[in-house]
């Protein structure tokens, strides 16, 4: 599991078991919690040291707690406020890692019991209790914020409030399922909990789940965000003060009156027949976009329902819940994701001496513009070449509208939208390239073009100049034979649309020298991006597995299942789109080329089926959903969630139909294709293709949604077992060929019994 300097999930546990013991003795220092009074308010203030986040850990609670009770007990203090040193982080919640020591449902509900024990002494105190709500208010912190009498949040970009706990397999476990509904409503509360979205101030303020939204300030002696926290705090205290003598009332947490918002909020509350709709149709909802595959969910809805109808069990049943969660195979694959994810986040090649700053890409194309969308913020220079003023009109107007889509939803100011694109620089030459510090491609996949466009970039560009291809399948050493400068040469391979899926995945050669890969990183860390670094081979990673889900997809069509079942299978499974759907997004004629590209190197055990109905699919213009029609058409809006099957595709499909096969189980389909990926996986890792199991993991999630609630290739391995792995493609193995013949490394850790999680 290892990436460099990422401790294994063992020893992550090993850590926080030490970490834990510590904090237990350490004496009453309180490091993570710092309280004043002013004028009978008592300020609690988190600030864990050496951290931009502030989050939920043993070492926190205990500080807190402490905190709280040294205020509650201070006869001066009359009310209090609480807010957080870090102007852009209230609580993050709660640290994962405390979970990932548990190893008993019992200790994960006293961690739940514990937490709604603390936040129910806030709730019971005598002295009102204000939360001074400014950057992200996540989990468990939102659930010390729902404790308080009264909230009140600063107006900015950073702060953002929710309960995102189902991310994790897991369910709000320190009162959030019981004090959110009452509070916002039934209908609101729901699908914050069950999707984890983020509300911003002035949402939260029209749902009530705030009561006061104060505004951020401009410019002063100090630097903004300081000033408008500061502001922030006073106002609070204000309203602290307000509360203590009576001259502000808490707010009455009861709607009143006919309307239709307080009709909304109280009569699912109240009425047992509209609260059983309500329950009825989100887990409907539920069921319909997660196939059950995720249990969480519907432990929230029941955890809510229960605390509504049965009020005094309520906080045990979600008690129970949260353990029961927690020692899910599900919970675990996604907790392993989030750690995954935060070891991808980091430079594990260091900091780069000279980090790019000025940026050109080539190519105004979907993939030239979203790569340039990404780097226009985040870099002085972002300069967009293509050979005509018509190809750049197109790819400025695509940057254009995703960042008038942010101003839409209120994401960015039309000032801020007009600034950046006012500092895009559109080129046809490259009369600006002599100070460019990182070049990256995006060009049409054809070789010799490449090599023309590497000779003529290096020839315009300084010797420190970086050329990275956006290539997804073609070799980088072949196409760093162009470059006079093979050190400075990399892949770096975004994912379509580039502005939301989160991957980047780097590829580098032998001749690829540390500061470039560094370089690289850093680039990709600044756009946001989540990065893997993978060695040169045919495909990569990401492109080799989708090359082998691909063709095992084909192969089921042609056995006689339907592209249109094929996509139901894929969704039940836990796949984010179908595999029909999924040829038609990567693009038919893309798959044609991989395929037969691949064909050539790997030959037959890459591919399945016969690879003429890709040429055919092509040849007929059938070239997915860039073209309007693939296997499915796109030429208009698809009824009741299904496209039509294009008749020329299914025809085509139909010549190249096995004689006398029987199609084969729908099971036999899930099975057959997530087998394949793994296994293609698990060559790569073989092959050293990738450097571990994180990295794999987290390529196959991110870049292509290898079904999440499994945790990916390596994580599911693990879960399901090697043997039962290996025995399952056996058997496969014996009906269908060598194409299902278990990688070795399986077959090692198999005899072995190593994990590939913890090795």
């Amino acid at each position: 599991m290892m990436l460099h300097g990422f401790r294994s999930f063992k020893n992550s546990v090993y850590h926080v078991r030490h970490l834990r013991n510590r904090i237990c003795t350490r004496g009453l220092a309180n490091t993570h919690c710092v309280t004043s009074v002013q004028n009978g308010v008592g300020i609690l203030k988190f600030d864990s040291p050496g951290t931009k986040v502030n989050v939920l850990n043993e070492g926190f609670s205990h500080d807190c707690k402490e905190a709280f009770d040294e205020l509650n007990n201070n006869p001066e203090v009359k009310s209090m406020v609480f807010i957080s040193g870090k102007p852009d982080c209230f609580i993050a919640g709660a640290d994962i890692n405390m979970l990932a020591a548990c190893e008993t449902k019992e200790e994960i509900m006293r961690l739940s019991a514990g937490g709604q024990e603390f936040m129910q002494q806030m709730e019971d105190c005598k002295k009102p209790i204000v939360a001074a709500i400014s950057g992200s208010c996540m989990g468990g912190g939102l659930e010390i914020a729902l404790a308080c009498h009264y909230r009140v949040a600063l107006e900015s970009n950073k702060t953002s409030l929710a309960l995102p706990e189902v991310m994790l397999g897991l369910l709000p476990g320190s009162g959030g399922t019981q004090r959110l509904p009452p509070l916002i409503g039934l209908p609101n509360a729901l699908p914050m909990m069950l999707t984890g979205a983020g509300k911003n101030a002035k949402q939260a303020k029209k749902l009530g789940l705030v009561d006061l939204v104060i505004k951020s300030l401009g410019p002063g002696v100090n630097e903004p965000k300081m000033l408008s926290h500061n502001y922030l705090e006073k106002c609070a205290v204000d309203v602290a003060r307000q509360l203590a003598d009576g001259s502000l009332k808490k707010p009455k947490r009861t709607k009143s009156g006919m309307n239709a918002k307080a009709l909304s909020h109280n009569l699912p509350l109240k009425n047992k027949f509209l609260r059983n709709y309500v329950f009825k149709k989100a887990t409907q909802e539920v069921m319909k976009k997660t196939y059950g595959l995720y249990p969480a969910p519907l432990k929230i809805i029941d955890s809510v329902k229960n605390g509504l109808e049965n009020p005094s069990t309520g906080y045990s049943r979600e008690c129970e819940n949260f353990g029961d969660l927690a020692m899910t195979d599900e919970s675990r694959a996604l907790q392993s994701i989030y750690f995954g994810k935060q070891a991808c986040e980091k430079n594990h090649w260091g900091k780069p001496e000279r980090m790019p700053q000025n940026m050109a890409v080539l190519g105004a194309g979907l993939m030239g513009a979203g790569i340039a969308t990404v780097s226009m913020d985040k870099f002085p220079k972002v300069v967009l070449k293509d050979v005509s003023d018509t190809a750049l009109s197109k790819g400025e107007d695509m940057v254009r509208d995703v960042f008038q889509k942010k101003v839409k939803r209120k994401k960015m100011s039309q000032f801020d939208c007009d600034k950046l694109m006012s500092s895009l620089q559109t080129e046809v030459d490259y009369s600006t390239f002599k100070n460019i510090d990182i070049v990256i491609e995006a060009v049409f996949e054809d070789i010799n073009l490449k090599h023309r466009i590497i000779k003529e970039v290096e020839a315009a560009t300084p010797e420190h100049c970086i050329f990275a291809s956006n290539t997804s399948a073609l070799p980088i050493g072949d196409l760093a034979k162009a470059s006079v400068r093979p050190e400075n040469f990399i892949g770096m391979h975004y994912f379509s649309p580039v502005d939301k899926m989160p991957l980047l995945e780097i590829i580098t050669t032998d001749q690829t020298s540390k500061e470039t890969v560094s370089a690289a990183v850093e680039v990709g860390l600044k756009q946001k991006k989540t990065v893997i670094v993978v060695k040169d081979g045919p495909g990569f990673y990401t492109t080799r597995v989708i090359g082998a889900l691909m063709g095992e997809a084909f192969a089921c069509i042609q056995e006689g299942t339907s592209p249109t079942d094929l996509d139901k299978l894929f969704t039940k499974f836990g796949w984010p789109v179908g595999g029909a759907t999924l040829v038609d997004e990567v693009g038919i004629d893309v798959a044609y080329k991989v395929t037969k590209y691949f064909l050539e190197v790997f030959g037959e055990r890459i591919s399945a089926g016969n690879p003429k109905v890709i040429e055919e699919l092509v040849e007929a213009g059938c070239l997915g959903r860039k073209s309007g029609k693939g296997i499915f058409l796109y030429r208009s809006p698809a009824k009741g969630g299904t496209r039509p099957v294009n008749p020329v595709a299914q025809k085509i499909m139909d010549r190249y139909k096995q004689e006398g096969q029987v199609a084969p189980s729908g099971e036999d389909v899930q099975w057959r294709t997530y087998l394949r990926s793994v296994n293609e996986a698990a060559l790569c890792l073989q092959e050293e293709i990738i450097a571990n199991p994180v990295d794999g993991n987290i390529g196959l999630i991110f870049g292509i949604g290898h079904c999440p609630q499994r945790g990916g290739p390596f994580q599911f391995l693990d879960t399901y077992g090697a043997q039962n792995f290996v025995d399952k493609m056996r058997q496969y193995e014996d009906s269908l060929g060598f194409r299902f013949e278990p990688a070795q490394i399986v077959i090692d850790y198999a005899n072995s019994g190593k994990k590939f999680m913890s090795s």
